[in-house]
């Protein structure tokens, strides 16, 4: 075993993490690793590809390649590595414009202000960038689209895993709300024929859902509805599908939510929240990276179990159990 680094070196690497992420970010957004797709090449012929100066592309693949993104051969020639897969942009596990988005000062920028949100328990983007983070972004398309991307990619790394852990059977009309594009329930109803679905999210989001559900042939079970959560839920489902909604609010918009799927829940129903849930046993860093994420971009936050069942009671609803999925779970709860 190695011998631990002393004090002051160890707080300098862990200080200069975000370099390393900018370096993730900006290989991301040159497109590095759709240039290396087909096989190894030179610097200057990657430069070329993805228009860059190639000495200074070197300087960048030469930091990518020690942290495994690329191999580095002789001559200054890269080839694309397992890991470094994952930013090319065709990859069926890819995470290219989730490294994109952190790299945005939409987001990079917000974590400057990390310290001030922990004095005061506010989220900081406002404060940085003049507007909350749903309206920046929804008045900035090219944040939009990289954003949209990044949710649906980080989406499609964690269906597989939820479909297989929870049972869907016996379920009649599933409501997915806040439900985007309806790469989730696709996938739900796809691995369950006798399963009707109701997309809901705002009407902009859902008019874009065709290709989605065509893609998963299940377009004749399932319908969609435009509208906003904070103002109601659709009704008719016997159970109601949250994913990744409750950790970008605080308590008290929270409640508002499930207060409305509350309204219209059925006394068999079922709430089924895909949530990353913070566990107090064991260390989780990603989970609670991202709880401050959360907190400094829009004042949400990732929740323990016992977090939960006391927000989803305030809403007159008791959580009936934590089905794990791999990174996220399925936090289940029934009326109270």
């Amino acid at each position: 075993m190695s011998a631990p680094l002393p004090p002051p070196v160890r707080i300098l690497q862990l200080a200069t993490a975000g370099w390393m992420s900018q370096v993730v970010s900006a290989a991301a957004e040159l497109g590095v690793a759709d240039a290396l797709a087909a096989g190894p090449r030179t610097v200057e012929q990657i430069a070329v590809d993805i228009d860059a100066h190639a000495p200074t592309l070197y300087r960048l693949l030469r930091a990518c390649a020690d942290i495994e993104l690329f191999e580095e051969r002789p001559d200054r020639v890269f080839a694309l590595t397992e890991l470094g897969d994952a930013l090319r942009s065709d990859s069926p596990v890819s995470l290219r414009d989730f490294a994109i988005w952190t790299g945005l000062p939409a987001e990079r920028h917000t974590w400057t202000q990390l310290a001030r949100s922990v004095r005061t328990g506010a989220p900081a983007f406002e404060g940085v960038h003049g507007v909350p983070v749903w309206d920046h972004i929804r008045e900035h398309p090219d944040v939009l689209g990289v954003f949209d991307r990044a949710m649906t990619q980080t989406s499609r790394q964690i269906i597989g895993s939820i479909v297989a852990a929870y049972d869907f059977g016996g379920l009649r009309t599933l409501v997915d709300v806040g439900g985007g594009r309806g790469a989730l329930l696709s996938a739900i109803l796809a691995a369950n024929p006798d399963l009707r679905g109701v997309l809901y999210d705002q009407p902009e989001v859902v008019a874009e859902s065709g290709p989605v559900l065509k893609e998963a042939g299940v377009t004749e079970r399932s319908t969609t509805e435009g509208g906003d959560f904070f103002d109601s839920v659709p009704a008719g489902g016997d159970a109601y599908l949250l994913s990744n909604i409750i950790h970008d609010w605080d308590d008290e918009p929270s409640v508002r939510i499930l207060s409305h799927v509350r309204a219209v829940l059925p006394a068999h129903g079922r709430v089924l929240l895909v949530e990353a849930v913070l566990p107090t046993d064991r260390p989780a860093l990603n989970v609670k990276l991202m709880d401050l994420d959360m907190l400094v971009l829009c004042g949400g936050r990732q929740r323990t179990e016992a977090e939960f069942a006391a927000l989803l009671a305030r809403a007159g609803l008791r959580l009936t159990r934590v089905v794990p999925g791999g990174h996220c779970s399925v936090v289940e709860a029934v009326p109270a």
